[in-house]
């Protein structure tokens, strides 16, 4: 898929990816849970919610899909099945998933295997209808391409509908430098995602090179990844979101990275 423009499919000016963890004891538990969480995302106003096996299993992902198509057909979601991209692939096409997540799409293989990763992607991404989110120097991948960071964020950007940045890992802000150094390699039309620190407090700086947001840890009672779910910090976070580029709000256009209208797909 090459012509869809991924931020154009959604309403907001900086959509906010919500994450869903799929925690609990046991898999009746986390399907009640993420149930509950997707109720709470939802009403509170996120853009789409990703369904991760982060601390569930790929079959408790595909359960999570079965409720959303059967119960819940009005809210957007995405899907990252970590550790295997096909088989999220796979999911996002059987569920009608609107995006899916890969951690990386350049710099994390070596040469040899980078170049059957390509090719694979390529076709997985030429019959599929959902937009692809993919990191590039992303938090807990190696690198070994031996590339520089501006041709393994080129080759990211070619494979992929949007380039997720974050810092070193889950909750951490993302540093201001990297974020800027990814808008000037990539241009100024094409969609990058902050995907991981992002708060209340940091979240102007934090969009002001970048079109939208991957949140998960902020969302829960405890601020952490362990958390639960917590309406009051979902309203907060997606009502900051909005503000930044509410009427009125003249620094909106610049905190939105680049313009719904002109956001480039790969």
């Amino acid at each position: 898929m090459t012509s869809n423009n991924l931020l154009a499919s959604f309403a907001s000016v900086n959509p906010v990816f919500a994450m869903l963890h799929l925690k609990g004891e046991g898999t009746a538990a986390k399907l009640e849970i993420a149930k509950r969480e997707i109720e709470i995302l939802w009403a509170g106003g996120v853009d789409a919610v990703i369904v991760e096996n982060y601390y569930g299993s790929v079959d408790e992902v595909v359960l999570v899909c079965d409720y959303l198509r059967s119960s819940a057909p009005e809210v957007v979601f995405g899907i990252n099945v970590l550790n295997d991209d096909w088989r999220a692939f796979e999911l996002a096409n059987e569920y009608g998933a609107r995006f899916l997540q890969l951690d990386s799409v350049a710099g994390h293989l070596e040469l040899a295997e980078d170049a059957e990763f390509a090719a694979r992607l390529a076709e997985e991404r030429a019959a599929s209808d959902a937009f692809v989110l993919g990191g590039v120097r992303f938090k807990y991948q190696p690198v070994l391409s031996g590339r520089s960071l501006e041709e393994d964020l080129l080759l990211g950007a070619a494979r992929a509908d949007a380039i997720v940045v974050t810092g070193e890992g889950t909750g951490k802000v993302t540093p201001l430098s990297k974020t800027n150094e990814f808008r000037r390699i990539v241009g100024a039309d094409y969609p990058l995602v902050v995907g991981a620190g992002v708060t209340v407090e940091n979240c102007a700086e934090q969009l002001e090179e970048a079109n939208a947001v991957i949140v998960g840890s902020y969302l829960k009672d405890t601020y952490q990844d362990t958390g639960d779910v917590d309406e009051a910090h979902v309203r907060e976070f997606v009502g900051a979101i909005r503000a930044l580029s509410a009427p009125g709000n003249s620094d909106a256009s610049v905190r939105s990275g680049a313009s719904v209208a002109s956001g480039a797909s790969a």
